[in-house]
């Protein structure tokens, strides 16, 4: 995951008090997308080991993400977000628009392919249009992003009185759903020097953030129930009163 987006999961633990340090400032919407693997007996999740020599957690292992950028709403796609998971973004506070929605759905797409090469789409029917700058890699394999298989897991707010605040929508998808891999993205002198495929519940992914862990605790839940679905409860991590509470989004 890019700084930005490890920060932006970067919500604190239980019984941390909000810092008061800094001024408000409004969260920038984020996401992030967790691959799983389920053709073996137990789950497995992609993550990507960054580089050792990187300021910000050096060595760590994290998954794609950051920030919504202000094109991604006019990428064109294979096929729409379902309206179930339409429904779920729109759900809690701050409100935000279907278009919105869509975003977010878009740049956890993008986020992934920047990071690690792996794209999420569908071949093309037509023309490739509108498929430019980090979204080239789709247009060049004839593909078009495709958000239908996307699943909402949490949302988290970063805490008032830090400088960088992010309101994340934390989203998962089957590994299936990869049709084009970037060949070059992940090496020794990139910011993610390898990705690695691990079970969940499994050493590597202890040393994640704490909230990243939460997240990842409710898609273990979610998995053992059998195929993931839309109307599944969707935890909210935000800050309240001072203190860090987890409530479900409504139904």
């Amino acid at each position: 995951m890019s700084e930005t987006a490890t920060q932006a999961a970067n919500v604190v633990e239980q019984g941390e008090k909000e810092a008061d340090h800094h001024p408000y400032f409004r969260p920038k919407d984020a996401a992030t997308l967790i691959l799983v693997d389920r053709s073996g007996s137990i789950p497995k999740v992609l993550v990507g080991r960054r580089h050792d020599k990187v300021v910000f957690m050096p060595g760590k292992f994290v998954f794609p993400g950051g920030r919504v950028d202000k094109f991604d709403n006019r990428v064109p796609v294979a096929a729409p977000i379902p309206p179930e998971l339409e429904a779920n973004l729109l759900k809690g506070s701050p409100k935000i628009t279907p278009a919105r929605a869509r975003a977010l759905t878009i740049a956890a797409i993008r986020e992934a392919c920047e990071e690690t090469g792996l794209c999420l789409g569908r071949k093309a029917g037509g023309a490739l249009s509108g498929l430019e700058g980090p979204w080239q890699p789709f247009a060049e394999a004839g593909l078009l992003p495709d958000p239908s298989g996307l699943f909402l897991i949490a949302r988290a707010i970063t805490p008032p009185g830090r400088v960088r605040r992010f309101d994340t929508r934390f989203f998962t998808a089957d590994a299936s759903a990869i049709a084009h891999r970037v060949e070059g993205v992940v090496h020794a002198d990139a910011e993610l020097v390898e990705l690695v495929w691990v079970e969940l519940g499994s050493s590597p992914l202890a040393d994640l953030h704490a909230m990243t862990k939460n997240v990842l605790g409710e898609l273990d839940r979610r998995l053992a129930t059998g195929p993931l679905r839309h109307d599944a409860p969707v935890p909210f991590f935000h800050f309240y009163g001072g203190r860090m509470q987890k409530d479900m989004l409504p139904g």
